[in-house]
């Protein structure tokens, strides 16, 4: 593209938001028509609406039936801290850490909650190594790398028969990757990251031993209202039938009800993942073929299906950062990529959402936009020099 001529050809949805995501194909605000708006969530209809988005969630993502699902307050950081704030402090904690979130957890842990926790930390691009974790401790983490675009590639290195509580944070994951549930105790994510659901609401995910330890583990630290998940050393069921600790948006909740029959439709899981994974082939194909350009995520095995994390690499960039927002900001102009730039706290470069809502034929569309931009942004910036 040497005579800078624009593509040809556009995303039909310009939207490459990593959260909130992009709504399913074809959403209408017409699909939320059945929402009971204007009454209270523990009506007998908003009761409904929230055991069945709890079902419906169960059904898709393969929830195992003892363990237990809640709509909780705060998106995903809501869900983890409550997990946090409730379940640790009974055993030894290791955490750990490979992007701006997992960072955020450690602050959480080491600083607020004072734990005297192992850390441990992979630079951007990739992950720790699963085989010096000690899962006989409490074992905090994230799935998937939002800002990092690495991802746990499976839950091989966690053993059956650990003694301590596994703790992941799959907002980025969940929907879009195999979750292997009989190795993780407590899940968490936001809706409106891979079904593009509104923002505010989170998920909680317990297995029977996280309910255990909430039963049989009181923290030594005092816990808000919102974060109380027992009463009396109890579980309170309730929150996991329906009945949320605050008040939820019954229009969000159709927003996701909305979402997950649409995927139950697809084919469930399976085609979820099916395309997450083709979307993000469609970006690695092309930036196989680019000297200019690479992935963030060093081994392919731990590369992103979600949130794509791309470098640019060129040597006449004179300033990584600057050329960067730049290209991304072209792509924005120009209505053919939304949001596209890396993380704030992320290395400089773009981050492609290639979730499960997201058709493949926008992600192709896109790739030669990026060329375009990247191609203009070095001439700019050599007539600049």
């Amino acid at each position: 593209m040497s005579d800078l001529t624009t593509p040809a050809a556009r995303p039909a949805n310009p939207r490459f938001s990593s959260g909130p995501c992009t709504k399913i194909p074809g959403f209408s605000l017409d699909m939320l028509s059945d929402a009971p708006l204007g009454r209270s969530h523990r009506a007998a209809v908003g009761k409904a609406k929230l055991k069945e988005a709890i079902d419906l969630t169960r059904d898709v993502l393969g929830v195992p039936a003892d363990y237990r699902i809640g709509i909780v307050p705060a998106s995903d950081t809501g869900a983890v801290e409550m997990a946090l704030w409730s379940l640790l402090g009974a055993r030894p904690v290791e955490m750990l850490a490979w992007e701006s979130f997992g960072e955020g957890w450690v602050t959480d842990v080491v600083k607020q909650l004072k734990l005297d926790a192992t850390v441990k930390k992979a630079p951007y691009g990739e992950i720790v190594d699963f085989a010096t974790v000690d899962f006989d401790r409490d074992v905090v983490f994230t799935w998937n790398g939002t800002t990092s675009g690495v991802r746990v590639p499976n839950g091989d290195a966690i053993p059956a028969n650990r003694a301590g509580l596994t703790i992941c944070d799959a907002t980025s994951a969940a929907f879009a990757m195999d979750l292997p549930f009989d190795k993780l105790d407590v899940v968490t994510f936001s809706w409106q990251k891979v079904l593009g659901g509104e923002g505010a609401h989170g998920v909680l995910i317990l297995s029977p031993r996280a309910v255990e330890r909430l039963e049989s583990h009181a923290p030594a630290w005092p816990l808000p209202k919102i974060f109380r998940m027992t009463k009396g050393g109890k579980l309170i069921e309730g929150i996991f039938t329906g009945e949320t600790i605050n008040t939820p948006s019954m229009l969000c909740v159709e927003d996701y009800l909305v979402a997950l029959k649409w995927a139950k439709g697809l084919g469930g899981l399976r085609a979820l993942v099916a395309r997450a994974e083709a979307n993000a082939k469609a970006v690695r194909d092309f930036i196989a073929q680019k000297d200019w350009i690479a992935d963030l995520a060093v081994d392919p095995a731990t590369a992103s299906t979600t949130s794509v994390c791309l470098k640019f690499t060129d040597a006449r960039i004179a300033d990584g950062a600057a050329f960067a927002k730049a290209v991304a900001k072209r792509l924005e102009k120009l209505g053919v990529a939304l949001d596209a730039g890396a993380y704030r706290d992320a290395p400089a470069g773009l981050r492609i959402w290639c979730g499960s809502t997201v058709e493949t034929s926008d992600v192709t569309a896109l790739m030669p936009w990026i060329e375009w931009a990247f191609e203009t942004e070095i001439a700019a910036q050599t007539v600049a020099a």
